[in-house]
């Protein structure tokens, strides 16, 4: 059955409503079906529109609503199109308000809409109120903009039409759809190159399609592209390229609907293979079948930016024409006209093909300027065929960009305007291949081009006084770097490679070093960004998996370092580095261990001794220096002291062994365990100290309750002492807390604590972990678990390095393999990648030294973390 040929429901017959109800779904298969087959999505989109219509208008004449009301289609519906899923937006349009008996129609009405199967998002509004709630509020106004009658009185629908046309004012529609946009665009970062995006409401996606024309119509341009390209606005070229890149959205966006079988505008990683095989890609050894889909999908909304901007100029330009002119001449080739940059001749970059890289420099350069002119983005466009090889190799041009790069404002935005108008990519021709590239690594958000500008962009904002408070030691080290654009340079090659195979940071080595030599940049500049590029992964390895603590490991990470400006350079790029993957990897904790490192490193390079005696000293004197502050007597912590070990003061800072010492120094012989907890007085989480009675599988009931509590361990540092009792400090968040720390810290200090007394006398045994349900990335994109064990390099402990993908309770699950093994923890990293996790811990046990002891161990470990 086809939407032409639905039959009318008869009156008041339940049993007649759902058979209707039932050839509906089948109108709706057969639609679906036919554009499985190879159909066209809006037709698609019209077919569904017109069933809509003719079940509301039977709908409507069944339940008998008054003559002088009218059924409006408003929004996507009132264009005349639906996706598969989409709600259908309807107006009850009254010209007097309703009675009593005329209200209970329309409820009538809008019950047997829902019953037979309609989505609908509907409103009641007499004629007055619907134009005076468009004044008020440009949502309702866009809405009504595209209303189209469906059924019901055309005088009233007519009346309603010619009072919202005479209200509408183009101009400050213009000024709140624009704004709309930006606020919008801000949602998603303003880029259109997340790695889930939203393909109706993200930059570029169908919504900026939608806003040209609801523009355009407003100020009576015309309400199709056809329309728009006669009346100049567009271009024959510009008109096709929008036609194709609206039908592939339109067509993604119905694939998407009809694989999740709801509505479903996200592109979300569940859902992008599926969809890839049903535009024909397939899964290879080398990529995925979603990839070249999503890099079709990143070109379609680049473009999508791009003429949008054209036409936004265009429009703006035709409803202001007396703001349109030159405001200045910039240069013999460009002006300034309505705060852009326009190029006095169409065929400038044709004929001095330099201009192209001049324009970008101008941008930068220019105050108030906001981008360059649609004559301009289409003389970039039209010259895309002299960004070859020898335009790259013109010693003009690579100082041009080099120019870019050291200016000292606007960095950023060139590049990221570069980015949009595929000149970047033509430029550095490795930048264009990892345009639009996917990353499957569970904590990049971005593609890998947008990651990368995301990285310089953070390196720049250090510099911006506005936003010193946000990281303060950057952007005091940022203050006195001298050449700063070094690291810009090394922040545009650190991932530059990704895709190609082998090791990124070795291949991204060779890019830069030629990028150098052929930009002419001084040799100690050269050597350091290649030397960053080579690095940028190493300050983040150590801080997050080794032992900073123990000296050999902070001279070895200094010896690689070598020098305090290499230092600073690789500080200020690994805080920017992890900053640009994801706003969910950052956190103040594994902000804290980086510039624990490099505060110490910096020391080390200065020329302070490393010896674990020296490190011993100063932490001790510190934490004394603190209990005499607390006004704690001389000589109370001689007692807690004597019981431990120096790994126990290396591991630890003076603050921090203040505190456990102020807790602990008045604990009697063989008292029961003691819960101490506060906030981290650094940042985000729960310090939470635990001093108890040691037994083989103590780690792991601290885990279980951890677990049980819903809160994720950041860190732990566990010690036996002298009298065999275990001094353990864990660093603990909770990701879904709204109070702050400090109203849950008595908490945990009492069920803790009662955990841990029931569980020593045996009334507690280990709980069996409920193994946690993977997040739906986690999922989508499964990894192979690793585990790694092998002896330290002082033959003392055995390091433990797992990776796989994180879920709730999989710490607990590891700790139970600890105690099943008899194994002693001494200290725990855990670092949490977005939905992966490389946790490293030391361990210690007599069964470490048998091979076989060794590989059962790393098998049940592999069991404990596969999905």
């Amino acid at each position: 059955m086809n939407a032409q040929a639905m039959p009318a429901p008869a009156e008041g017959s339940v049993d007649d409503l759902g058979a209707w109800r039932a050839r509906i779904k089948q109108s709706k298969q057969q639609l679906f079906d036919r554009f499985d087959a190879g159909g066209r999505a809006d037709s698609l989109a019209r077919s569904l529109a017109m069933l809509a219509d003719q079940v509301l208008s039977a709908a409507w004449l069944q339940c008998g609503l008054p003559d002088d009301a009218a059924l409006v289609a408003v929004g996507g519906y009132g264009r005349g199109e639906l996706a598969p899923y989409s709600d259908v937006d309807i107006l009850v349009l009254l010209c007097t308000p309703a009675d009593e008996a005329t209200a209970a129609r329309i409820e009538r009405f809008i019950g047997a809409a829902w019953d037979l199967g309609m989505d609908i998002g509907s409103s009641v509004r007499t004629l007055d109120e619907c134009l005076a709630e468009a004044q008020a509020d440009v949502t309702i106004q866009t809405s009504m903009l595209e209303a189209r009658r469906i059924v019901g009185s055309p005088d009233c629908y007519a009346r309603f039409r010619a009072g919202f046309d005479a209200a509408l004012d183009p101009r400050t529609f213009f000024d709140a759809k624009l704004l709309e946009m930006r606020q919008r665009h801000a949602k998603y970062q303003d880029t259109p190159y997340s790695l889930e995006p939203n393909c109706k409401e993200s930059p570029g996606g169908l919504r900026d399609l939608q806003l040209i024309l609801w523009i355009a119509r407003a100020a009576g341009y015309g309400s199709s592209w056809a329309q728009l390209e006669s009346g100049g606005l567009l271009t024959a070229h510009e008109a096709r390229e929008v036609r194709r890149n609206e039908n592939f959205l339109k067509t993604l966006r119905a694939r998407l609907h009809l694989l999740a079988r709801r509505r479903q505008d996200i592109i979300v990683f569940d859902l992008q293979t599926a969809l890839a095989e049903s535009f024909g890609y397939r899964t290879t050894h080398q990529r995925r079948a979603s990839e070249p889909l999503m890099r079709r999908y990143y070109w379609a909304a680049k473009a999508v930016t791009q003429l949008s901007t054209v036409l936004l100029q265009n429009i703006e330009a035709r409803l202001n024409p007396d703001t349109s002119g030159v405001t200045r001449v910039l240069s013999p080739r460009f002006v300034e006209k309505q705060r852009m940059i326009e190029v006095v001749d169409d065929e400038v970059f044709e004929r001095e093909p330099t201009a192209i890289l001049e324009a970008f420099v101008l941008y930068e350069r220019t105050h108030g300027v906001n981008g360059l002119s649609a004559r301009t983005l289409r003389a970039l466009y039209n010259a895309r065929h002299v960004m070859n090889l020898a335009w790259r190799r013109d010693p003009r041009n690579r100082r041009l960009f080099l120019d870019i790069l050291q200016a000292p404002h606007g960095v950023t935005h060139a590049l990221r305007l570069m980015n949009q108008t595929s000149v970047l990519g033509s430029y550095l021709l490795n930048f264009g291949r990892i345009v639009g590239q996917m990353q499957h690594d569970l904590y990049h958000v971005y593609t890998v081009d947008q990651h990368i500008l995301m990285v310089l962009r953070n390196v720049r904002r250090f510099a911006v006084p506005d936003h010193a408070h946000e990281y303060p030691l950057c952007s005091e080290l940022i203050a006195d770097f001298e050449r700063p654009w070094v690291l810009y340079v090394a922040a545009l090659f650190h991932d530059i490679a990704k895709g190609r195979g082998g090791d990124h940071s070795q291949l991204g080595m060779g890019d830069a070093r030629r990028f150098c030599r052929e930009h002419g940049i001084g040799e100690a500049d050269s050597a350091l960004i290649v030397w960053l590029v080579e690095h940028h992964l190493t300050m983040s390895q150590f801080a997050q998996k080794q032992d900073t603590s123990d000296p050999a490991v902070l001279r070895r990470f200094a010896d690689i370092v070598g020098d305090e400006r290499h230092l600073i350079a690789l500080y200020l790029l690994t805080v920017a580095d992890i900053r640009g993957t994801s706003p969910k990897v950052w956190n103040t904790w594994k902000g804290r261990l980086l510039e624990d490192l490099f505060r110490r490193a910096r020391q080390v390079l200065d020329g302070a001794p490393t010896d674990p005696r020296t490190e011993l000293r100063e932490r001790r004197d510190g934490a004394r220096a603190l209990l005499r502050l607390q006004a704690l007597p001389e000589g109370v912590e001689k007692r807690l002291w004597d019981d431990l070990d120096v790994s126990y003061f290396l591991r630890h800072s003076s603050e921090d062994i203040a505190w456990h010492t102020r807790a602990l120094h008045d604990v009697p012989e063989g008292a029961g365990p003691r819960v101490k907890a506060r906030p981290a007085p650094q940042g985000e989480g729960l310090q939470v100290l635990i001093y108890a009675k040691d037994q083989p599988d103590l780690f792991a009931a601290i885990c279980a309750y951890f677990e049980r509590a819903s809160l994720s361990v950041l860190e732990a540092h566990v010690h036996t002492t002298r009298r065999d009792y275990a001094l353990d400090h864990f660093l603990v968040v909770d990701r879904d807390l709204d109070a702050g720390y400090r109203d849950i810290a008595n908490l945990v200090e009492k069920q803790l604590c009662e955990r841990l007394l029931a569980h020593a006398a045996g009334e507690a045994p280990l709980p069996t972990p409920s193994r946690g349900r993977l997040s739906r990335l986690s999922r989508a994109f499964p990894i192979a678990p690793r585990v790694d064990l092998r002896s330290d390099e002082a033959g003392q402990y055995y390091l433990l390095s797992v990776s796989a993908n994180d879920r709730t309770g999989l710490l607990y699950e590891i700790a139970r393999v600890f105690a099943r093994h008899h194994l002693v923890l001494h200290a725990a990293r855990i670092n949490t990648l977005g939905e992966r996790v490389e946790d490293t811990f030391m361990i210690a046990g007599r069964s470490l030294g048998d091979a076989r002891m060794q590989l059962q161990l790393e098998t049940e470990l592999l069991r404990a973390v596969s999905i």
